[in-house]
């Protein structure tokens, strides 16, 4: 099928995960048939985040971070969203494929992959599609190393500025990215491109992670979060208008990119921003679940079957060691969501090919039964799986495949 996110949801199905037995419940009917661990993507519960993410932002376009999706099909309905436009891709080989079929690709991050660079300068139309992101010159003598400016497409470039805080008296807080901090300092590295020949300056991206990317309601130092966050943005509104100018002195934008799915409204009021971008908030990793701001529906969910049972109190499903990336904390495991009680055990937690449960809910499961988990990070899921079932409500109404299920495996 051809997903449509502008097609309106049954009834029946509208915000059924406020109930979670009747949710999760309808899922496991709607993948009953299928064997082994399971994807499934609710197209309700992601129509409604996707729609969700276009009134937080306010009318201010949203470019799509493939990253936090990573399933080909999902990034294309969103972008028939009205409202959405552009993908921010997370390698330069990535971006190239995606960009056969998209006419702005923007890399999210610098590349030394010298494969791609010398595929990507020697095809004029992925060079006109395509914009590569730096914050060293040394990135530009790197491409220049690859394809000298005079036997090669100009390539489109944005700065990549750090956004994170240097807050007196604590010093660094967000997190480690361009070496660009100041407006001096963008401007020296704007003029070094403008300077440069085979190259031109078209954007600008700033990421606070350390408001987009830290839940606020996570019941765990909240009110020094939110403290932090309030200074964070207040800096940040007037450090970024700043780099703009500068920039803009030098040369034309056509794009100033910043935000994600945590940070979309404080981002989206910003006036030097023309774009934010978003992605997990459509599949909705839990990690989600941790923001005063918004509450997103769990689009993406994946169940493992039980195969053993340790103890009356304990079930144990194949597989399920599916840890995201970040710092090695609890919070990156995935979370049991049902049914309902069951935690993983301390000194195990999600293992590489089984992972016991315990709670008083594991009494009632047996051999064959299945638990539904959530993924801590949106779209790191799709790299374990080849494809997601598509349910609407209690029932299976076809499939999609991931990259990986496309034969790609990007990083």
């Amino acid at each position: 099928m051809t997903l449509d996110l502008l097609a309106a949801p049954e009834s029946a199905d509208a915000q059924t995960w406020a109930d979670p037995a009747a949710y999760w419940g309808a899922m496991t009917t709607a993948v009953a048939d299928v064997s082994g661990p399971v994807a499934a993507l609710s197209l309700p519960a992601l129509r409604f985040n996707a729609l969700d993410m276009l009134v937080r932002a306010g009318g201010m376009p949203i470019r799509v971070a493939s990253k936090s999706v990573r399933i080909r099909e999902v990034v294309d309905a969103t972008l028939a969203l009205p409202g959405y436009h552009g993908i921010l891709a997370f390698t330069l080989p990535e971006a190239l494929w995606l960009a056969e079929t998209h006419d702005d690709v923007v890399l999210g991050y610098p590349t030394a992959d010298r494969g791609a660079i010398a595929r990507l300068a020697a095809d004029e139309t992925a060079a006109a599609r395509v914009t590569l992101m730096v914050d060293d010159i040394a990135q530009l003598d790197l491409v220049d190393a690859v394809a000298p400016p005079g036997r090669r497409a100009p390539i489109r470039l944005a700065i990549d500025a750090d956004a994170s805080w240097r807050a007196p008296g604590l010093g660094h807080i967000g997190v480690y990215r361009s070496p660009v901090h100041e407006p001096a300092e963008v401007a020296n590295l704007a003029r070094l491109i403008a300077d440069r020949p085979g190259f031109r300056l078209v954007g600008l991206m700033m990421y606070e992670a350390q408001i987009a990317g830290q839940g606020d309601a996570t019941g765990s130092g909240d009110a020094v979060i939110r403290w932090m966050q309030r200074r964070s943005g207040h800096e940040l509104l007037e450090r970024r208008a700043a780099i703009v100018d500068a920039v803009e002195r030098i040369a034309p934008l056509d794009f100033v990119n910043g935000g994600g799915t945590g940070s979309l409204e404080l981002t989206a009021s910003d006036r030097s921003v023309t774009e934010v971008t978003a992605g997990s908030g459509l599949l909705a990793g839990h990690l989600f679940d941790g923001y005063r701001a918004f509450d997103p529906a769990p689009a993406a969910a994946f169940s493992l079957e039980v195969v053993r049972k340790p103890a009356p109190d304990i079930a144990t499903v194949l597989g399920g060691g599916w840890i995201a990336s970040g710092p090695p904390v609890a919070s990156r495991q995935p979370a049991p969501v049902w049914p309902q009680g069951l935690k993983t055990m301390s000194r195990e937690g999600a293992g590489e090919v089984q992972t016991p449960l315990r709670g008083e809910a594991a009494r009632d499961l047996r051999v064959g039964d299945r638990v539904w988990f959530r993924h801590a990070k949106s779209g790191e899921l799709s790299e374990r799986v080849e494809e997601f079932q598509l349910v609407q409500g209690d029932r299976r109404v076809g499939t999609t495949p991931t990259y990986r299920g496309e034969g790609k495996t990007f990083l």
